[in-house]
């Protein structure tokens, strides 16, 4: 039996955004992507790989309940990490030929719009490329699992490349920039929705490409110049620039979802209220302070500079008023200062709680990493030691 190995990989959250494919079995996309990589030791997925010979049939778990590992995009990921390793000829072919248990689970909603498959399938293929001793990139391979993992394999600011080639071998994810580029870039999860959103995004992205007029007009005038323009506003960490240019982007792709036919909403009134906020707190300051982004679903994510954590939280909290305020903000520590009384004049408080359920703090962060506390997600024998019962 092999060694246990597992490892924790990091959700990112794009500001260019990945909508719509060239190709759907290798999961090309119709446009570059960019995105920031946000930090492990608030929000990441964990999963623990064995290989032994005694297993039967391949096995997975997903947050403790066990699920069928002949998905297609699975069976895609572990075919080509055998593949690599074959070419690499990094462990024999009696190796290749052991069955395989893995156990994964997220530390936060799946499948509610927080980039939980990016996470789960970056973790997945850098587990198994550790397991089969892989030593060459593998973002290729996270995105035949999920198009956006492949940005999850790098820490720091990332860029997808869409590649030209028909067999997808230069659709990669490139790092722009390390975390300790910017390390005053945070982020705010604000949690509206932790339910599994509707309309899944792989549907929604094959609804829009074949029915958007606005989708055509998207790939070719404005993501190829916003994409170069927000590298270099990362590069010259320019705040103003990216904040712009992150709002823009994020509007862009849900006026696409509604110029889809039929529509699609992947946003809320409450998504609406807090671009609402944004905005006047902006305008209020008389430049970009905070920038929002909205994935495919109801949460909103906050990028901003550390610096104006402390500002914008308690705005926040008064706006949004949780039953809970003790437990409300989650993840890295902080502090509130005063609420500006002219500020607060521009809002009402809700008389309804709990419309954002909490919010996560974090901040940019490293790519996938080994665990090596021996907090693995198998036993010894390579099966879970806590399974649900179904």
């Amino acid at each position: 039996m092999s060694d246990i190995i597992t490892m924790v990989a990091p959700v990112n959250i794009a500001v260019i955004k990945y909508w719509g494919k060239r190709n759907e079995e290798l999961i090309l996309p119709l446009n570059d992507s960019v995105s920031a990589t946000l930090d492990t030791n608030v929000m990441c997925a964990k999963t623990s790989v064995c290989v032994s010979p005694n297993f039967l049939e391949d096995e997975i778990w997903l947050n403790g309940v066990k699920e069928s590992f002949s998905n297609e995009r699975m069976q895609n990921c572990l075919r080509e990490i055998k593949v690599r390793a074959t070419v690499e000829k990094s462990v024999d072919d009696v190796f290749l030929s052991w069955k395989i248990h893995v156990c994964s689970e997220n530390n936060f909603p799946t499948a509610a719009g927080l980039a939980s498959s990016a996470a789960g399938y970056a973790c997945l293929v850098s587990a198994l490329a550790k397991v089969y001793k892989i030593k060459s990139d593998v973002s290729s391979i996270a995105r035949l699992g999920s198009g956006s993992a492949c940005r999850s394999v790098y820490g720091g600011f990332v860029r997808w490349h869409s590649g030209v080639k028909i067999d997808g071998s230069d659709s990669i994810a490139v790092q722009i920039a390390d975390k300790s580029h910017w390390p005053e870039m945070h982020a705010l999860i604000l949690v509206v929705g932790d339910t599994k959103k509707k309309i899944s995004s792989t549907k929604g992205m094959r609804i829009s490409t074949k029915t958007s007029d606005l989708f055509q007009y998207r790939i070719q005038n404005c993501v190829p110049k916003r994409t170069e323009d927000i590298c270099e506003a990362i590069l010259a960490k320019d705040f103003v620039k990216f904040g712009e240019i992150t709002m823009k982007d994020s509007n862009q792709f849900h006026a696409i979802c509604l110029d889809s036919y039929p529509p699609i909403t992947y946003m809320n009134d409450i998504s609406n209220k807090i671009i609402e906020l944004i905005h006047k707190y902006n305008n209020f300051h008389g430049e970009i302070k905070v920038a929002y982004t909205f994935d495919a679903g109801p949460n909103a994510c906050l990028y901003l500079l550390q610096n104006e954590v402390p500002k914008i939280l308690p705005l926040i909290q008064h706006i949004f008023p949780s039953s809970n305020p003790d437990t409300f903000v989650t993840g890295l520590p902080t502090h509130c200062e005063m609420i500006n009384t002219n500020l607060l004049e521009l809002f009402a408080q809700s008389n309804q709680k709990d419309l954002v359920k909490y919010v996560i703090h974090t901040k940019v962060g490293d790519g996938p990493a080994e665990v090596t506390d021996g907090s693995h997600l198998l036993d010894e024998s390579g099966w879970p030691i806590n399974p649900i019962i179904t």
